[in-house]
């Protein structure tokens, strides 16, 4: 009798866990955009939209990049286009390093399929001001379009 009143207690207390773990908030935005075709033209410049509420904090910013096993290059090179309602938009050009000669690829990969999550600032950084904030993505590679190119995204994450 008391081995089965000690089950039902882990049980509890694992279900508590969990519900208290699913009631915690998450201060990350991530939105990916799919390449149709798996060829990234220049003209095609995904947009993602945000809100920052809170300019007292710190936040980590990264691309997050899909690409097949075919892909016939060690990096990428991409414009990062950033801006909050009312601004003017500011570019960044990156050299992405997706993988070397050596050692294969960066990232983490499911079959032919590899992803990278990458930082676009040099550290942590702090938004200046509330409101939407709106980033772009475009490919300036020499090839047009990029071939084996999955998918682009941009990750937001509070730093705890």
């Amino acid at each position: 009798m008391k081995i089965h009143s000690n089950i039902v207690s882990v049980f509890l207390l694992l279900v508590v866990m969990i519900w208290l773990n699913a009631c915690a908030t998450i201060d990350v935005f991530e939105n990916n955009k799919s390449i149709p075709d798996h060829k990234w033209p220049y003209s095609m410049q995904p947009v993602f939209d945000f809100s920052i509420s809170d300019t007292a904090s710190y936040y980590n910013v990264y691309v997050i990049l899909r690409h097949t096993d075919a892909y016939r290059y060690n990096n990428i090179w991409i414009t990062i286009g950033s801006r909050l309602a009312g601004d003017t938009t500011q570019y960044r050009r990156l050299d992405i390093p997706l993988g070397t000669d050596a050692g294969g690829w960066e990232g983490s990969g499911l079959g032919d399929i590899w992803e990278v999550r990458k930082s676009i600032t040099k550290g942590p950084i702090k938004f200046s001001k509330t409101g939407k904030y709106t980033f772009s993505v475009a490919q300036t590679m020499r090839e047009n379009p990029l071939p084996e190119i999955i998918s682009i995204g941009i990750r937001v994450e509070k730093v705890k």
